[in-house]
C-alpha cells in the first residue's frame, strides 16, 4: 500500500485527476519486490495499519469523491464476480478443499470447503505456510494479493485482462500444488 500511495502521492494530496498516474500491478509488484530484503510478517492485523495521517485522510477524501460511485461500483462488482468465478473454477477443477468468499467487488480464498460462519471457523480456515507460498507464487506472476487474508479488491482501473491473468496464474499454481 505504501508503494501505491507513494506512487500516487500528488494525486492523493490534491485530488487533481490530472496528477493521477497510470498503474500496472506488475510494475508496483516489481517495486515492492525490489524493496523487500527480508520477510516481515505483521501479526497485528489492521491494528497496525497507518490511519489518520494527512496522506491517508487525503486518500480517503479522494476515494469517497471520485471512486466510490454507482458507475464504478457496477464495473468493480462485475469484475469481483469474474475474479471469484475464476478462483472457484480452479478450486473445483483440482478438487481442492477451499472456498472463495465473495463480497461485492472483493473476493478472498480460504482453505476450508465452505464459508466460515463464526470467528473460530474463520481463524481455522488459514494455513500460514500455504498462504506464504501463494503470495510469493502469485507475486512472481505479477499479482499482489492482500496479505493476511488472500483477498483482491477490484478498482475502477482493473480490467478483465487483469482478472483473467490472475485466474490463469491461480489455476497454474493450483495445478502445481496437486501434481
Amino acid at each position: 500500500m505504501n508503494s501505491i500511495m507513494h506512487y500516487q502521492k500528488e494525486f492523493l494530496l490534491t485530488g487533481d485527476e490530472r496528477k493521477l498516474r497510470p498503474m500496472v500491478l506488475k510494475d508496483i509488484a516489481d517495486q515492492i519486490a525490489a524493496k523487500v530484503q527480508r520477510e516481515i510478517v505483521d501479526t497485528g492485523g489492521i491494528g497496525s495499519t497507518l490511519a489518520g495521517n494527512a496522506l491517508s485522510a487525503a486518500a480517503m477524501r479522494v476515494t469517497l469523491k471520485k471512486v466510490l460511485n454507482e458507475k464504478n461500483f457496477k464495473k468493480m462488482i462485475a469484475l469481483g464476480t469474474r475474479w471469484s468465478d475464476g478462483v472457484d473454477a480452479s478450486i473445483k477443477e483440482f478438487g481442492l478443499p477451499w472456498h472463495c468468499n465473495r463480497l461485492g467487488a472483493r473476493g478472498e480464498y480460504i482453505f476450508k470447503g465452505k464459508q466460515p460462519v463464526t470467528g473460530k471457523e474463520a481463524a481455522e480456515s488459514g494455513d500460514f505456510e500455504l498462504e506464504q507460498y501463494i503470495h510469493l507464487r502469485l507475486l512472481n506472476d505479477g499479482y499482489l494479493i492482500t496479505p493476511f487474508h488472500n483477498m483482491a479488491l477490484m478498482c475502477p482501473d482493473t480490467t478483465e485482462a487483469d482478472v483473467d491473468g490472475h485466474t490463469a496464474a491461480f489455476r497454474a499454481m493450483c495445478a502445481e500444488l496437486v501434481s
